[in-house]
């Protein structure tokens, strides 16, 4: 009996004890993590990594690109300052050059004949001098010097004068004067024209008529009286920049074409 009991009981013991040791061996042993599962967590921190530095870099291009922005701005802003003429200056510097400006350009007005002020037919007459005498086609006129003789130029005449042709709407650039006409070298050759024949502007024949022999003249022409209408008459520039002087005002509608001439009657006949 005592033999049987023995016999059933070595087995559950030796069960038991390798239950046991199973649970032990369990608790103590953890198998390691597979291959691919740890090579994808190092490729998982690896990208992690290089987004973080994609993330650094572009914040760095941002700035970068940030910076660039504003000093381009910088830039244009001081290139249009340096072309419109703004100073960059403190505002007590930049008041000075405008001061400075301001006395150059009355200095300027002063040193050019009243008539180049008022940009248009008016033309008061300056300080202590006649007033223009105006005709009834809009011509108006004003002897510098009077000239000599009882003889006076007609309607008809054949007259030789020097002269000179400023546009006023340009502050009297020149596009016109008999004094570059010395191909010689004798002597500047003087414009001959005969009046009513068409050969020059009927502003300038209206205002030569009734001079006197060495008298000087100064007319000014309204724009339908002179090169408005009449673009191919007599003066006509001598050279392409003259030329080019006279269009500018001529064929720009938005401009006083208005002329003046400074006529010097040599002879007539």
């Amino acid at each position: 009996m005592m033999s049987l009991v023995i016999i059933l009981l070595v087995p559950c013991t030796f069960g038991f004890v390798l239950q046991n040791n199973s649970i032990r061996i369990r608790q103590v042993y953890q198998p390691p993590a597979p291959l691919w599962l740890s090579h994808r967590s190092s490729t998982l921190e690896q990208y992690q990594e290089h987004d973080d530095e994609e993330t650094t870099l572009s914040t760095k291009q941002l700035v970068t690109a940030s910076d660039m922005t504003t000093k381009r701005s910088k830039f244009i802003r001081d290139a249009v300052a340096v072309t419109l003429g703004l100073s960059l200056l403190p505002s007590s510097v930049h008041a000075a050059d405008l001061q400075q400006q301001q006395q150059q350009q009355q200095q300027q007005q002063q040193q050019q004949p009243k008539e180049f002020v008022d940009l248009g037919t008016q033309a008061p007459a300056p300080q202590g001098e006649k007033e223009f005498v105006q005709l009834s086609n809009g011509v108006k006129f004003k002897d510098m010097r009077p000239g000599s003789g009882e003889e006076v130029v007609k309607a008809d005449s054949q007259v030789m004068i020097q002269v000179s042709g400023r546009l006023l709407n340009l502050n009297g650039v020149s596009f016109y004067n008999t004094k570059n006409n010395n191909p010689d070298g004798f002597g500047a050759v003087p414009l001959t024209i005969r009046l009513g024949q068409g050969e020059a502007v009927p502003g300038l024949e209206a205002g030569v008529i009734g001079m006197k022999k060495g008298g000087i003249r100064r007319i000014i022409v309204p724009p339908d009286l002179a090169y408005s209408k009449y673009p191919n008459l007599e003066p006509r520039p001598m050279t392409a920049n003259d030329q080019r002087a006279l269009d500018s005002v001529v064929k720009n509608p938005r401009r006083d074409a208005t002329i003046l001439f400074d006529v010097a009657l040599e002879r007539f006949k």
